[in-house]
């Protein structure tokens, strides 16, 4: 998807949810403190072992983590939604920290898939090395130093509130000889380890001397992201398995179903979702919706953003409700801070998400915290949802759907039914026919 490459822009880059499910239980907190360590954003103590120059250090496990449980034989699933964000930058518009409120008001947990170079500021930008373009180039910009500030407080922030800093890479190259859908997996590793190494020495690379490190290990936390465009996931993927990641992010148009793994990885797609209107689905991105409403304007006409924002939010809906009611499938939702169409795909997710969590047996999540669910499932009985295509429910209900599913082995414990393969359909790797154009 296209950017807009200006200074100080982005470009594209309650209740029942908080109780604990036979999905995402009890929250794991630690409460300790030890000198050169601080308080998270409850008051939480926690100590710190400062990392490499000290923009990053070890304050232990992160806090507010849910503990995931395995289902029990015959138990109707959550429905897990995970709303994710590209590029994850603070601008004056505040959106980072007023989606950061509109979680916890609501029990959310969401993944930040932050651009490296959103911490490098623009002075320093030789330090960036992108593969197969310019030193120091970048398709999105770099932000104004307040902005990287800003964006240092709500990465802090987030994390200490239980939230996922995954990674969007750097310079979010779509098009042309150095597109990342060109890159192999040398140029990936280059690129990841650049991503990293601006989140480890934003104090030496910014100079500032007057905020608090990150408390996180980059390295140990960032398990999954998602690419610029949904381009390069075959040059991507080798190197994201070989450094351990969990999940990928990158797939375009993935049906609604549950999914399987891709490399040792689990493939999390963005998915395919009713498009009200229209006899055609939608990817659950609010750039793809803007792509059909206003051309790929990002100011289009201004009576339409009324009924621009109905329609975004209830495909967010449908696409909810499709599961829901049906194969409980997750729902995965990506967007971006901006402020494209006067606002409208901000308010409409906001108002989707609020929507969404009035519902029972719902666990707004982040992708790393459905992984850690995923990964304590039995195998068996993930393999029996994965027969559940797009708004099938479950044959003679759940009860009797979910009974116990063991695959015996010689020494009679369950099997996994094996990872999926590109060609797979169960990967949902081809969008449906009459799909709207895939972007990102």
């Amino acid at each position: 998807m296209r950017e807009i490459s200006r200074r100080g822009v982005l470009g594209l880059a309650a209740g029942a949810a908080v109780a604990g499910l036979a999905g995402c239980g009890r929250d794991h907190t630690r409460s300790r403190r030890a000198p050169g360590g601080g308080t998270g954003p409850t008051g939480t103590a926690y100590s710190a072992h400062p990392i490499g120059d000290g923009s990053t250090s070890d304050t232990g496990p992160q806090p507010h983590q849910p503990v995931p449980e395995r289902l029990e034989p015959g138990q109707r699933p959550p429905q897990f939604v995970v709303f994710s964000w590209d590029g994850a930058g603070e601008l004056d518009d505040g959106l980072f920290s007023r989606f950061r409120k509109v979680a916890d008001d609501h029990g959310a947990k969401m993944t930040f898939f932050l651009s490296g170079i959103y911490l490098l500021p623009e002075s320093r930008k030789d330090l960036y090395r992108p593969p197969n373009n310019p030193v120091g180039a970048s398709a999105i910009g770099y932000l104004s130093d307040t902005h990287v500030r800003a964006t240092l407080e709500q990465v802090r922030l987030a994390w200490l509130e239980g939230h996922e800093i995954g990674t969007h890479f750097n310079g979010h190259f779509c098009a042309g000889s150095g597109s990342v859908g060109r890159w192999t997996p040398a140029d990936w590793r280059s690129e990841i380890e650049q991503a990293v190494s601006f989140v480890e020495n934003w104090r030496t690379n910014t100079g500032f001397d007057d905020l608090p490190a990150l408390p996180f290990d980059y390295r140990r936390e960032l398990t999954g992201g998602r690419t610029p465009c949904l381009l390069g996931r075959d040059g991507l993927l080798p190197t994201a398995a070989r450094l351990g990641w969990r999940y990928d992010a990158s797939a375009p148009g993935g049906l609604q179903m549950w999914p399987g793994r891709l490399l040792g990885m689990w493939n999390l797609p963005l998915q395919s979702v009713p498009f009200p209107g229209h006899s055609f689905e939608v990817l659950s991105m609010d750039y793809n919706m803007l792509a059909n409403q206003s051309a790929n304007s990002t100011r289009g006409n201004p009576a339409n953003y009324p009924e621009w924002e109905r329609q975004a939010r209830d495909a967010y809906l449908s696409g909810f409700l499709r599961a829901y009611e049906t194969n409980r499938a997750p729902l995965f939702i990506g967007n971006h801070f901006e402020r494209w169409n006067g606002g409208i795909y901000m308010d409409a997710v906001e108002d989707a998400l609020r929507r969404i969590a009035d519902h029972d047996e719902v666990r707004m999540v982040s992708f790393r915290q459905f992984a850690d669910w995923l990964d304590v499932q039995d195998p068996a009985v993930l393999a029996k949802l994965r027969t559940l295509g797009p708004g099938l429910p479950p044959p003679g209900g759940w009860r009797r759907f979910l009974a116990q599913e063991r695959i015996p082995t010689r020494g009679g414990g369950p099997v996994s039914p094996g990872p999926l393969g590109e060609g797979d359909p169960r990967n949902g790797a081809s969008p449906p026919a009459g799909t709207a154009p895939i972007l990102s």
